[in-house]
This record gives structure tokens, C-alpha cells and sequence, in this order.
């Protein structure tokens, strides 16, 4: 197709460029829309394919119009991509669209492109690294938690203290002070579960008692219509539960898995959270030189991209379709940050040609079938039916990466 290229303007990662198509060439193509309709129609008076194109013409010419302005529109954008060597990253948007009889097609076609990353600054920098310490605390608080998870709750004629369980029946005043029915809760007194002032008439209130009391809502309560009013609450206490904790011996450390004693346990746990600090200590370096990295190299994101990544969180949280505006606006920079990751790493990857291979990932299965002591063929089919395969062979390509990152940066271990 002959087009025109009347202007073109660019904005980072946009296009705005205004195309001619000229009218012999609209003319054309009108024809052979009509020459099509002509041959398959039929109307009143005229065999299949004989109607005179002038009586087609008349009677199909909204849908004539139509398709041949979406053909042209198709054609166009196929020539100009072409000549621009544009690389599109969406469908172009076609706007100010000028399309009458006897004369030029103009319209201006909105493209978003892939951003021209250069990387020019990959070395030089110093990161630090984390320390990946695990003390006795957090061993301890690792442990009562499993402790917790395994508690006791044995029933008390006692009023709630903190960290009771508490089963009770609220009803509170409406506007005119009257009491409606009441709804049962069980409420862990100290959890935030109910508000402060709802837990002190609980603890107050002796297992099978009732009390009433005025009770103010906080100012900051989640629903404005509540919130900073005081209403009259009936509350009765049905139950008082209270935790006790499995002591910790060698049985408890039995209890929870191959395990022979407390000092195995804790030992385990403790290798498990040093895992856990190391990986994360990993992570935190890798984060700290790729933030260098795109300090040093800014480029346009396509907001394209960035929708598309929003669009997958709020699809991965359940957000509900009101919701979407505010959620995009609150995990916007969280989306275009992590674009500008995957545009950087990808870069490196296919730049330094370390993209992960087939031959790659087979090994990769293989290691990890070892692992877990099954058949790689096995593994390897529960990971293609899972769709995990791309995981994998985008996990082995960062590692190549960012391998190849640490070589030219320096990282320095946390004091």
C-alpha cells in the first residue's frame, strides 16, 4: 500500500504518526469490497452474483464503508509498522479518523513501542549483603509458635484475662436505644478481634453473667457511620476458654516430626530459619545491585506493560472490579518497578546470550528429581502439567544473570 507519513511525533515510549492513505488507493479498495458483495449477494430480480454493482453498492453501503475503512486501517498500519520498523508492544489505536468518498484516508496511529534499553553502566557498583544470623530469640519464638499451634484450651469458671478465648452473645442500641437481637462471636480477648472497649465489657463479665454499658466506638472505626458514637451494648459471656501450652520436653519434640529430643529440635529449627535468613539475605542483594543498576540506566516503561502486570495482581488477589482504580493507583509503582526488572534482566539475558536452553532446564529437572528421589520424567511431566516449565527456565536465567552481574560488582557483607 502507498501511504503517506505526514508526521510523526514521539513521547518516550509512544508514537503519534499521522498517515495519509491517498484516494486512488481508497478508491481501489472500495471497488474490491463492491466486486465481493456483487459476487455473493443476492437481490430481487437478479441471479446469485449478477446484481449491477451500482444497485450493491446502494443497498450494502454502511457495511461497504465499513469494511473497506477496516481494511485500509489493517493495510496501512501493516505498511507503516514496516517502514517505521516499529516495535510494537500492543495493537495500535487508530484516531482522527478521516474517511469520506473521493478523497484521502488521514487518520493518526497511536503505537506504544519496546523501550530502547542500552544497559550502559552494568559494573562498577558495591552492595551490601545482609547478615543471615538466626539468634536464640527467634529460635524461641519459632518453637512457641509450634507450642501454640499445639496448645490446650480447658474451660474456666473465671472472668477473660488476655490471650482467653471467649465465646459471647453482642447486641447493641439502635438509633432509638433499643436493643436488637444478638449475634454470638468467639472472640480471642487481645487479638483485636473486637474493639478495645467491646474486650474490657467481656473481661468484666463472669461466664453465664450480662452486662449492659454504653460503649464508644474509636473515631478511626472502619465505617463512618459508627464510628466515634457511643451505643448501649448487651453483652453475655457463655464461655471462657483458657490456653495452655504442651510443656516442652522430649515427647513434644517427638510429637512433631523425627525428632529424638529438644536439642534435635531445636537444631532443626534453627537450620530452617538460617535457610530461610540466607534466602532472603540472597534476595535482598540481588534487589539492592538491580536497584543500582536501574538508577544508572532509566528508561520509559510502556504503560501497556504495566497494566497488563496490575491486571495479573488484581486477578491473583480477588480484587473486585470497583476496586480496580484504587488498586492500580496504590500497586502502580510496585507493577512499573517490576517491569523495569524483567526489561533489565531480559536485556542481560538475551545481551550476554544467558538465557537458559532446553538441555538447561532437562539438568535442572534431573537435580531436583534427585532431590526428591522420584524419576525425572516424572517431575518433568507434573512441572509441563502445572505450566511450571517457564518458571523454571526464567529461575535459571536470573541465576545466570545475576551470577554474571556479581562478577563485574563488588558486594560487601554487612557488619
Amino acid at each position: 500500500m502507498n501511504v503517506t507519513i505526514e508526521s510523526s511525533k514521539s513521547e518516550g515510549v509512544e508514537r503519534h504518526i499521522r498517515v495519509s492513505v491517498p484516494a486512488d488507493e481508497v478508491a481501489a479498495a472500495t471497488a474490491r469490497v463492491v466486486n465481493r458483495y456483487s459476487s455473493a449477494v443476492r437481490l430481487p430480480g437478479f441471479r446469485k452474483g449478477k446484481a449491477p454493482p451500482p444497485m450493491v453498492r446502494k443497498k450494502f453501503a454502511n457495511e461497504i464503508r465499513q469494511e473497506t475503512l477496516e481494511s485500509l486501517l489493517r493495510e496501512a498500519y501493516d505498511a507503516v509498522v514496516e517502514r517505521e520498523n516499529l516495535k510494537l508492544v500492543a495493537q495500535p489505536h487508530a484516531h482522527d479518523v478521516s474517511f469520506d468518498e473521493g478523497k484521502p484516508l488521514t487518520f493518526e496511529l497511536h503505537c506504544e513501542v519496546r523501550p530502547d534499553v542500552t544497559l550502559d553502566r552494568v559494573h562498577g557498583f558495591s552492595v551490601v549483603r545482609p547478615k543471615a544470623e538466626v539468634t536464640d530469640a527467634a529460635v524461641r519464638e519459632q518453637i512457641d509458635a509450634l507450642r501454640d499451634q499445639r496448645a490446650a484450651w480447658t474451660p474456666v469458671e473465671e472472668r477473660a484475662i488476655e490471650g482467653d478465648l471467649v465465646t459471647a452473645r453482642l447486641a447493641s442500641a439502635d438509633a432509638e436505644g433499643v436493643i436488637g437481637a444478638p449475634n454470638e462471636y468467639k472472640i480471642e480477648i487481645g487479638r483485636g478481634q473486637a474493639i478495645p472497649a467491646i474486650e474490657e465489657v467481656i473481661m468484666s463479665c463472669a461466664p453465664g453473667e450480662t452486662i449492659e454499658r454504653a460503649v464508644k466506638w474509636p473515631d478511626d472505626f472502619p465505617d463512618p457511620e459508627q464510628a466515634g458514637k457511643t451505643k448501649t451494648v448487651r453483652v453475655t459471656v457463655r464461655e471462657v476458654k483458657r490456653k495452655s501450652l504442651p510443656p516442652l520436653d522430649d515427647a513434644f519434640a517427638r510429637e512433631l516430626g523425627d525428632f529424638d529430643s529438644v536439642d534435635a529440635l531445636n537444631k532443626a529449627v534453627r537450620e530452617d530459619l538460617t535457610s530461610t535468613a540466607t534466602r532472603e539475605a540472597d534476595s535482598a542483594v540481588r534487589q539492592r545491585l538491580l536497584d543500582e543498576v536501574l538508577a544508572a540506566n532509566p528508561f520509559p516503561v510502556p504503560p501497556t506493560w504495566v497494566n497488563r502486570l496490575l491486571a495479573a495482581y488484581a486477578e491473583m488477589y480477588k480484587v473486585p472490579p470497583e476496586e480496580h482504580e484504587r488498586f492500580a493507583k496504590e500497586l502502580g509503582p510496585t507493577a512499573e518497578r517490576q517491569v523495569r526488572r524483567d526489561v533489565v534482566l531480559e536485556t542481560l539475558a538475551e545481551r550476554e546470550k544467558l538465557t537458559a536452553t532446553e538441555a538447561d532446564v532437562d539438568a535442572k529437572v534431573s537435580e531436583l528429581a534427585s532431590k526428591r528421589g522420584i524419576e525425572p520424567g516424572q517431575l518433568y511431566a507434573s512441572l509441563q502439567k502445572a505450566g511450571r516449565l517457564k518458571e523454571l527456565e526464567r529461575g535459571i536465567t536470573e541465576d545466570r544473570v545475576f551470577a554474571w552481574l556479581f562478577e563485574r560488582n563488588t558486594v560487601v557483607p554487612e557488619e
